[in-house]
């Protein structure tokens, strides 16, 4: 048992280390992940009312694919910290974990809204940062960079 918790300490202190910290944005960045997973499993597991699957109800495949997802996340964070060491600058990662914690948030509010009715402001803001988001996506050129074709 005592050489279990000396691993786990080793590799939360190694985790720590790559992602620059345990500060409050990295704090903050966590609670809010697993809140959203939490919430997923909630809609899914207790409402089936989730998106994800043919039923609604939990689907291992899909609860993989989001804990698959929020270490894609951690990934993005060391990187950002490698930026900033790299720079010397100490913003990249904090303001990584701000995007991060935004999306976050956002995909909690869906998950609220599937099993409880959200305020008319918040769902209109939910639209509209989707829209925002695809027509940002639809203005980003193509490249068929395969065949050596150029983007126009």
């Amino acid at each position: 048992m005592t050489v279990r918790i000396a691993c786990l300490g080793v590799a939360a202190g190694v985790v720590s280390a790559l992602i620059g910290g345990w500060d409050t944005a990295m704090e903050t960045l966590c609670i809010a992940m697993l809140l959203d997973y939490a919430s997923g499993l909630i809609v899914a597991g207790v409402f089936h009312k989730s998106p994800k699957s043919r039923e609604g109800g939990l689907e291992s495949k899909a609860a993989l694919k989001g804990l698959l997802r929020k270490s894609l996340v951690v990934a993005a964070v060391i990187a950002f910290h490698q930026l900033d060491r790299l720079t010397g600058k100490s913003y990249f990662r904090d303001g990584a974990a701000w995007a991060f914690f935004s999306v976050e948030v956002i995909s909690i509010l869906e998950n609220v809204g599937l099993i409880y009715p959200l305020p008319k402001f918040v769902t209109k803001a939910i639209d509209w940062l989707h829209n925002k988001s695809n027509a940002l996506a639809d203005a980003v050129p193509d490249a068929d960079l395969d065949k050596g074709g150029d983007t126009k």
